[in-house]
């Protein structure tokens, strides 16, 4: 595996991202990984790894740089565990659907500059706070995101213009969603509305119901962690990028 970080210089400065693929074999077919609310960490970075090692390049790159933030714990003075929680509302609504769509720009116009990143289909993922991004980028870019994947993804239906549930119709990729039964953030009452919306446009998605497990159900390190449920995700967007980029 090879792994580097770098900075990307974007429109308002340098994204941080971690990019690791396989060794040999390239060029790979870029996956833009966006990160959670919690910020950038090894959790992550592991994850990165795991899609790399089934032969992609991956792209996780941080999102709260404009806030010179990278990883949580590295906030100085330290926040208490009581205060996190509203940093990381403060870190979220410092960002939007265009300033990440720029910084998408960067991201695969670095790539285009690297040996190992095929110019070929993208794929994108997004978590929590990301799912809407994963989904906007498809329609970003309808001509080269040709898999994007939403887990557990939050504000998929609003009252914007620029609304995941409308954006979707704007791509060509292929749509995974799936929805934890037990979340604050994206509740059940969600689902339905969102599987008809992206029905009725013709887009090519699938929306899933993932049954008694919490929001966050995907990473090891929280307590909402479930096995099973995190398996079967992994499976579903292996499924999807091979369908998608090869």
């Amino acid at each position: 595996m090879i792994e580097q970080t770098v900075d990307i210089p974007t429109k308002d400065g340098a994204t941080t991202t971690f990019i690791c693929h396989p060794e040999r074999n390239g060029p790979h077919p870029i996956i833009l990984f966006y990160m959670d609310a919690p910020a950038i960490r090894e959790e992550l970075r592991d994850m990165a790894r795991r899609f790399a090692s089934v032969g992609y390049y991956v792209m996780l790159p941080n999102l709260y740089y404009r806030s010179g933030v990278m990883e949580l714990a590295d906030i100085k003075p330290p926040l208490a565990a009581d205060a996190l929680w509203p940093k990381m509302r403060e870190l979220m609504g410092s960002i939007s659907i265009p300033l990440i769509m720029d910084d998408t720009d960067a991201l695969i116009a670095y790539a285009a500059t690297q040996p190992a990143a095929s110019p070929g289909p993208i794929g994108t993922v997004g978590y929590c706070m990301s799912g809407q991004y994963a989904i906007n980028a498809a329609a970003r870019y309808p001509n080269r995101v040709a898999a994007a994947a939403s887990i557990y993804g939050v504000q998929l239906m609003t009252d914007q213009s620029d609304s995941p549930h409308l954006a979707a119709a704007k791509g060509k990729a292929e749509i995974y969603i799936a929805c934890a039964e037990i979340d604050h953030w994206a509740p059940v009452e969600m689902i339905e509305p969102l599987t008809q919306a992206l029905k009725s446009s013709g887009v090519d998605a699938e929306v899933e119901f993932y049954p008694k497990v919490e929001h966050g159900f995907a990473f090891p390190g929280r307590a909402a962690f479930n096995k099973d449920a995190a398996e079967r995700h992994w499976e579903r967007l292996f499924a999807l990028f091979r369908r998608r980029l090869g």
